[in-house]
């Protein structure tokens, strides 16, 4: 794979800066409509009101993170509500291209932004966990999770390597990593290598460890580290489903965590606990080259003689007609 490089850096004396936002918040589960409205005044609220000009939404926003829904799977069994409450994750996902997509698209055009949200793709009968890329150009490609975490793949597929998306805005480099993607030495090497500026990592994790796990991606890769969490409470779900974690409406079921951090592992804004909200911060993108001085891990700290890593990015799909 050839290594990209990121945009130059300004002359003596020129600062370059981008303003990030990241925002902590969730949409009611199977209101995909709803999900969208909520995504769009979000998003509109970070570029208004906090001057953000690339904007993170978390995992799974449009189409909804079921918490605690088991889907009436045992080993070796599957229940008919189980399967009618698949049927209702699946109305909720979004095509792609879609009406979803679509408006934001038209949004990003209209605020002039970049944004990452994270949502529930459809194709056929099958889901995908996905990163849908936006610009001042419209909707701009995406990026399937490769891995689904543990349950997650009852009800989510596998991406391949055709979506691993990076977005050039000119100043910076996105990227996407969608919650434990983020641990997975290959990816990150590989997107690394694709010279991402921005580590996006739209995630439902809202674990302690996992604000480790962001400091270490920023200190490995020299990058910024955009990390936007669901803040989900018992009360966002309809009433007739029951997490295993209790129906009490003030239970939460993700508690949030959203983080940025500079290229050298410190941390600029979070992690945000206890309730929803945007996470602002302007960015001196000269950290990067600042950073990577004494550490590129693709760069001049790889040793290409001892070690390389193949990356398959076409397409697999299961029939391929001529």
């Amino acid at each position: 794979m050839d290594a990209m490089n990121s945009a130059p850096p300004a002359a003596d004396g020129a600062r370059r800066t981008v303003t990030a936002a990241v925002v902590q918040a969730a949409a009611p589960l199977f209101d995909t409509p709803t999900a969208l409205v909520r995504a769009e005044e979000l998003i509109r609220e970070a570029a208004f009101v906090h001057r953000a000009e690339v904007v993170v939404l978390p995992e799974a926003f449009l189409g909804g993170y079921p918490k605690g829904l088991d889907f009436g799977i045992t080993v070796g069994s599957r229940t008919p509500a189980g399967r009618d409450l698949f049927r209702r994750y699946h109305a909720a996902a979004i095509d792609v291209p879609g009406p979803e997509v679509s408006a934001l698209a038209a949004l990003a055009r209209e605020l002039g932004i970049h944004a990452v949200v994270g949502a529930v793709e459809r194709q056929g009968g099958t889901l995908y966990c996905v990163a849908l890329f936006f610009g001042p150009e419209g909707y701009l490609g995406l990026h399937r999770k490769l891995m689904p975490t543990a349950a997650e793949r009852y009800l989510w597929g596998q991406g391949d390597g055709s979506t691993l998306t990076v977005v050039d805005t000119g100043t910076a480099r996105l990227g996407a990593a969608i919650c434990w993607e983020n641990y997975m030495p290959l990816f990150r090497t590989a997107m690394y290598a694709k010279g991402v500026d921005l580590w996006c990592a739209p995630t439902v994790d809202d674990r302690d460890a996992w604000q480790a796990s962001m400091r270490h991606i920023a200190l490995e890769g020299r990058c910024f580290v955009l990390s936007a969490n669901q803040y989900l409470r018992r009360d966002a779900l309809p009433d007739d489903v029951r997490p295993v974690q209790g129906n009490d409406p003030g239970t939460v079921l993700i508690g949030g965590g959203s983080v940025v951090v500079s290229p050298l592992g410190e941390v600029l804004a979070g992690p945000l606990r206890d309730g929803e909200g945007i996470l602002a911060v302007e960015l001196d993108l000269d950290d990067l080259v600042r950073a990577r001085f004494d550490f590129d891990p693709t760069g001049h700290y790889a040793r290409p003689d001892v070690f390389t890593l193949d990356v398959d990015e076409s397409t697999h799909s299961t029939v391929t007609t001529t």
